[in-house]
């Protein structure tokens, strides 16, 4: 049975990659997203979770850059899952109850660092005067919380967290917006048997041969005349040198399609750099 690493336990990345691949596996947890991508790169495991990107903050610029900079880990398939979150604590002590803000006796709430993003709302009008303390993980938080049992401590997590650790929900959907999505990769060596998608991505790195004009336009031109799809682009610094960027790049299309290897050996013979991460299935939310 192959082995997954995963940011846990008790986490997001559990709950969407327990709902992926099921129980086939084995889940290993780790603390960090570091020791993920370590234990992954070192064969301690067969397979990585990375989440990747989330619908209010973007791509997850740490994950990016130990994706690029510090592993050499192909990308084997993405997928999307909803994220909710949930206010998780002790009710108010007797007499310390305030109808205008049932959660005012919380003086610090524990989660992840981006966490404070995608619940800002209701952070402002309920925990204003709390103080938040950013922890590995918002099981982590969770965590915590139950070993202190103290009611003016909070987290903010997932379901499975609260049940797991015995802390009540205070609070359920806490999220600015009801359809927050993560995406996660799924990252290894060796590629692993998974269910068809009709859905198939190609992430690739280019780094121009130097700043000139028009060298970004040559780039996507290639791709825009074959009427090729590009998801997603950013650009990233390269680390090496000061005002030097390569660009990370999602298409929609598999390299075993005609037209994608051919814009590629075009963006290379203009001088660009080409790193593939993967080519892989892409699959959507289903419930």
């Amino acid at each position: 049975m192959k082995r997954v690493a995963i940011l846990g336990p008790s986490t997001f990345s559990e709950e969407a990659t327990r709902h992926f691949l099921g129980e086939d596996f084995t889940y290993v947890s780790y603390k960090l997203i570091s020791e993920v991508f370590n234990a992954t790169s070192s064969g301690e495991t067969d397979l990585g979770v990375i989440p990747i990107e989330n619908t209010l903050e973007g791509s997850v610029h740490l994950h990016v850059d130990w994706l690029v900079h510090e592993v050499d880990l192909p990308i084997r398939a993405e997928w999307v899952f909803p994220i909710d979150m949930n206010l998780i604590g002790y009710p108010a002590p007797e007499g310390r109850t305030d109808d205008s803000n049932p959660f005012g006796y919380i003086r610090k709430v524990l989660s992840h660092h981006v966490v404070p993003a995608q619940c800002s709302r209701f952070m402002k009008q309920y925990l204003s005067g709390a103080e938040f303390e950013q922890v590995s993980s918002t099981a982590e938080g969770v965590r915590i919380v139950s070993s202190l049992q103290d009611p003016s401590v909070a987290a903010i997590g997932t379901a499975i967290a609260s049940t797991n650790y015995g802390v009540p929900m205070l609070q359920k959907e806490i999220q600015d917006h009801k359809d927050n999505m993560t995406r996660f990769l799924l990252v290894g060596k060796e590629a692993s048997e998974l269910k068809s998608s009709e859905d198939m991505k190609t992430t690739i790195l280019v780094t121009l041969p130097e700043d000139y004009p028009g060298a970004l336009h040559q780039v996507l031109s290639a791709f825009a005349w074959r009427r090729i799809n590009l998801s997603k682009i950013e650009s990233k610094p390269t680390k090496k040198k000061l005002g030097t960027y390569y660009f990370y790049i999602d298409i929609a299309g598999s390299l075993d399609s005609v037209l994608l290897p051919s814009a590629i050996q075009e963006i290379e013979a203009i001088g660009c750099q080409v790193r593939i991460l993967g080519c892989y299935p892409s699959y959507p939310y289903t419930n």
